[in-house]
């Protein structure tokens, strides 16, 4: 979310702009309060900000300062450590100034904390431009991948799988809580906005099924996503796995016990099945009643 105000606020058109929003976004005191206020009040663009660490030595040499003293300024400013010995910074600014360097890049020096390296963020944004690909032209590889390895942990399905009122829903339910929230909510939040996203695109979940989910990976079909067994919240991983190789070891199930005792599930597993309607049509037991 707070990358997304960057964003926002900054409309970057160029890769460039990208990888400066990251430099922002990974510092300490480089954005907020500083980069931030300086872009909103028209003082610099995106571009003449302070960003990454290397935006600094290089900017020091292009003014004319010598390679040695610009690379020393950029390492005591990145560490934040600027206003630590006055004396040296008192010699440093004194070097700015004589090249010209104008009060408002001195200032913003002083305040940074911590600042990236830009071949760091030049590494997390083409990652992300890849991503980004897929999200935008194979929605449905995307939403699956990313739901199977990123998410795995807080994804509950009768929140999510269950339409887009659902996770409106909880979505209210979690922004309520304010501060209160637990850290579970707030990372699943993040997760249901994704969720509401895919619906919105047009793109919906299939129900959990007997024969067709897997234990832990979101598939991609013609019609949909379909959930895993471990999307249940409560339905663990070992049991998730059992029950997936029980169902592709042959022929169908006849009954609900059946696929019990061949999976080893428990009853509070069973009747989670029962909850998502994995059971629908099958009968309960093998036995044959005399007076039925």
């Amino acid at each position: 979310k707070f990358v997304r105000g960057m964003l926002v606020d900054t409309k970057p058109t160029t890769f460039d702009e990208l990888i400066r929003i990251s430099g922002l976004s990974h510092g300490t005191d480089v954005w907020l309060n500083n980069a931030a206020t300086l872009i909103e009040d028209g003082t610099v663009t995106l571009k003449e900000a302070i960003c990454c660490r290397d935006d600094i030595m290089i900017y020091l040499i292009k003014q004319g300062l010598p390679p040695n003293p610009s690379f020393k300024i950029m390492e005591t400013v990145r560490k934040g450590k600027a206003l630590n010995d006055p004396a040296k910074w008192a010699e440093y600014v004194a070097l700015m100034k004589e090249h010209n360097v104008p009060d408002w890049y001195i200032k913003s020096c002083e305040k940074i904390k911590y600042m990236f390296p830009k071949a760091h963020a030049a590494a997390y944004v083409t990652n992300a431009f890849r991503i980004a690909w897929f999200k935008v032209h194979i929605p449905k590889a995307y939403y699956s991948a990313f739901f199977s390895i990123r998410a795995a942990d807080n994804f509950d399905a009768a929140s999510m799988i269950l339409g887009k009122e659902k996770v409106k829903n909880k979505m209210k339910e979690i922004d309520m809580k304010g501060n209160t929230a637990t850290k579970k909510e707030q990372d699943m939040y993040a997760v249901l906005e994704l969720v509401l996203e895919m619906y919105e695109r047009g793109i919906n979940f299939l129900p959990i099924d007997l024969y067709k989910s897997h234990y832990k990976n979101f598939l991609v079909e013609d019609e949909g996503i379909r959930p895993p067994f471990s999307s249940i919240a409560g339905f663990g991983p070992i049991a998730a796995k059992s029950l997936y190789e029980a169902a592709k070891s042959g022929e169908e199930f006849m009954s609900i016990d059946e696929v019990r005792l061949a999976a080893k599930l428990g009853d509070s597993t069973v009747d989670l099945l029962r909850e998502f309607g994995v059971f629908e049509g099958m009968q309960e037991s093998n036995q044959i009643s005399l007076f039925g």
